[in-house]
């Protein structure tokens, strides 16, 4: 109550122009201190498969671009549409690029089961005969980060952001898992690590390190030694001059 109704209203309303109804209190002093506030919840990322820890933070995009820079991509022809999961041209068209057949259920929720004809690889034949190190895009998409952030460890636009993802305690998570599958401790971290990427890439922009960041119980599910890594984290960004607010029990 009083970090949500309280603080990110009259932090967000004397900041960033919203309106909100803010909760009883008597006052608050220091916004003057801060640019912006950023909420890091546990809602979901995404609410289909679409959505996944490489499409939310941006490391997709570069992905589908190595791919279609390789030799033989080129003397297919392909571009870097050819990669996407979301339009027609590489996807299999059989699931529309999901890899998962939704079957309506009466009075029960939907199921879902792996597409018949692409395996639920969600991409063609032709697209996925084409290999980077000796492995197509649906290998990636299956790859945990820990093991991804090896294999692109020569590009720093992916492993800077993987980095980030591990720092947080999500090396296990594959780069492809669907948003629906993640917990809301995994998803609140995949949005801290996004948050901190962005960050930690526009570090020299002014007024960046004067945020007021709050976290609702980022720490659940988490090993101990995962917990530490969190924290150290967490503790970056104090250090370099911005406010961090989080629930813990």
């Amino acid at each position: 109550t009083l970090m949500n109704d309280i603080l990110y209203r009259a932090a967000a309303n004397r900041l960033q122009g919203c309106h909100y109804k803010i909760g009883e209190h008597k006052k608050i002093t220091g916004l003057d201190e801060l640019d912006r506030v950023i909420v890091v919840d546990q809602s979901a990322i995404g609410r289909t498969p679409r959505s996944n820890p490489a499409t939310y933070t941006g490391v997709w995009a570069y992905i589908r671009e190595i791919f279609s820079m390789t030799e033989e991509s080129r003397a297919r022809g392909y571009k870097v549409g050819r990669f996407s999961f979301n339009r027609p041209g590489g996807r299999c068209e059989n699931c529309e690029g999901n890899g998962t057949l939704a079957i309506e259920m009466h009075f029960l929720p939907t199921v879902y089961v792996k597409c018949d004809v692409c395996k639920g690889k969600r991409f063609d034949r032709e697209t996925l005969e084409i290999k980077y190190k000796g492995k197509n895009i649906f290998d990636v998409l299956k790859m945990e980060i820990g093991e991804a952030y090896n294999f692109f460890k020569d590009i720093p636009q992916i492993v800077d952001k993987l980095k980030v993802l591990r720092q947080v305690g999500l090396g296990y998570l594959e780069l492809g898992q669907g948003a629906p599958t993640l917990s809301g401790g995994e998803a609140q971290r995949v949005k801290l690590a996004k948050e901190l990427s962005k960050y930690q890439s526009l570090r020299f922009r002014q007024g960046l390190n004067r945020s007021l960041y709050l976290l609702d119980e980022p720490t659940v599910g988490l090993h101990y030694d995962d917990v530490k890594k969190l924290v150290a984290v967490l503790q970056e960004l104090v250090s370099a001059g911005n406010t961090v607010l989080v629930i813990e029990h």
